[in-house]
């Protein structure tokens, strides 16, 4: 689920920042440029693991600032398909499950990997799958805020950088989309699961 990239890039160290040790004044760079965003094509950047590399320092005339050449790992988020993960029923829609984590939201799952076989209750607004246990049909609802465990199926990245703002909040193309699902045995809301549910 997590992974450790490495990287190289000049950090800027402004003079508001001076008054640090340079390893210090690097690492808050690094984390407010970073931190919580998604860095294409590698994934959600969660925090600075450690330098490796320190360069030189360089500024540019007419510029208070420095510029450092620096080697760095960082921790980001990027599951493996075929991952099993629990996270929660964020929102439903007539297209499929949106799922949180928490500190990531952009999680779908289509239609097309709930269990089967499933509708949409547009009353409820959530979709019910609908479990036959061989003598009855039971109506097992996704509520929101339901735990809920998928299988990721694959990572989509877009480099919004080179789009417009509108693509930046269109859900189909947001800079990291994780497609999931729970059409397979154990997966989907936990509370399915359970020996007195199923």
């Amino acid at each position: 689920m997590f992974q450790l990239i490495e990287l190289r890039n000049n950090v800027g160290i402004r003079p508001s920042l001076f008054k640090l040790e340079q390893t210090r004044a690097i690492k808050e760079v690094l984390n407010a440029k970073l931190a919580n965003k998604v860095l294409f094509p590698h994934g959600l950047c969660i925090a600075l693991h450690d330098i490796v590399q320190i360069g030189e320092s360089f500024s540019f005339p007419g510029d208070a600032g420095t510029y450092t050449s620096v080697q760095f790992r960082y921790i980001v988020f990027r599951p493996f398909e075929e991952e099993v993960i629990i996270g929660k029923v964020r929102r439903s829609s007539p297209d499929g499950v949106w799922v949180t984590l928490g500190f990531f939201e952009d999680i779908f799952i289509p239609e097309t990997y709930l269990q089967s076989p499933h509708k949409f209750d547009p009353e409820e607004n959530c979709w019910v799958w609908e479990y036959t246990d061989g003598l009855e049909t039971h109506n097992l609802y996704m509520d929101e805020r339901e735990e809920i465990r998928f299988r990721v199926v694959k990572v989509e990245f877009n480099d919004v950088a080179k789009g417009s703002q509108a693509a930046a909040d269109s859900e189909e193309l947001l800079p990291m989309k994780i497609i999931g699902t729970i059409s397979e045995p154990g997966l989907g809301l936990l509370s399915w699961w359970k020996e007195d549910n199923i």
